[in-house]
């Protein structure tokens, strides 16, 4: 009974600082309010995560794993599907894990903040998720761009930046799409009608680009590798 309680206490620390973090940034928010909100004692962050900052790391940890257990990047798709398929689940995936609503909707709204106003976790998130999710949509964009591209190249990281981009507009500009677009829906109607266009507007300028001059080729192999993409959350 009490290995199950300490671990009830946990979750709800994890939501609660959830909440909070994402409304407050990691500064701003105190150990004692999200306590008081998950009706917890200040020895319990101790106990489970040793500090805030360990609570915080947790967190961002938890916001990834979870987004991407409901939302897979590849969102079950059968074995062999073709890079159209996969860009489509992949940017549907990221939009549904940014814009998705109930109980975990903070993960999208804390990974922004993060990215906006980044802390000593940033590094970390980096290396376990942002990494192989990014490996993982420069593979299906240098396919989509045939024999011209490989994975690593300046060209290929540079379409897959502009992937991710647009994604994370509709994420960051939500309330000016509002006035500018009310027709635009965010619910999951919405939501997957946005990652159809995306992917659509994608595959068509990825198979219509015009081959490198041959002296942007060998300033792109020199710097290709210190190019880099920043993906959102859970």
């Amino acid at each position: 009974m009490l290995q199950a309680e300490q671990g009830d206490t946990k979750k709800r620390l994890l939501e609660a600082a959830g909440e909070i973090f994402s409304e407050k940034g990691f500064k701003a928010a105190t150990v004692r309010e999200i306590c008081r909100s998950a009706k917890a004692n200040v020895a319990a962050v101790h106990y489970h995560f040793g500090d805030k900052a360990g609570l915080y790391k947790a967190l961002l940890a938890e916001a990834f794993e979870s987004g991407l257990r409901r939302y897979p990047t590849t969102m079950n798709l059968a074995p062999g599907a073709g890079c159209g398929e996969r860009l489509f689940a992949y940017v549907h995936s990221f939009l549904l894990r940014m814009l998705g609503s109930g109980r975990t909707a903070w993960c999208g709204k804390l990974m922004a903040r993060e990215l906006h106003e980044p802390t000593e976790a940033l590094d970390h998130v980096v290396e376990r998720y942002i990494v192989p999710l990014a490996e993982e949509l420069r593979g299906i964009v240098a396919e989509a761009l045939g024999n011209r591209a490989k994975a690593g190249d300046a060209r290929t990281l540079a379409c897959a930046m502009s992937v991710v981009g647009q994604c994370q507009y509709v994420f960051r500009s939500r309330a000016v799409i509002g006035r500018l677009a009310p027709q635009v829906r965010f619910d999951e109607a919405g939501i997957l009608a946005l990652a159809r266009h995306i992917t659509a507007f994608s595959l068509s300028a990825l198979k219509n680009m015009p081959p490198e001059p041959e002296a942007m080729q060998r300033e792109s192999g020199s710097r290709g590798a210190s190019v880099g993409i920043a993906e959102g959350p859970a």
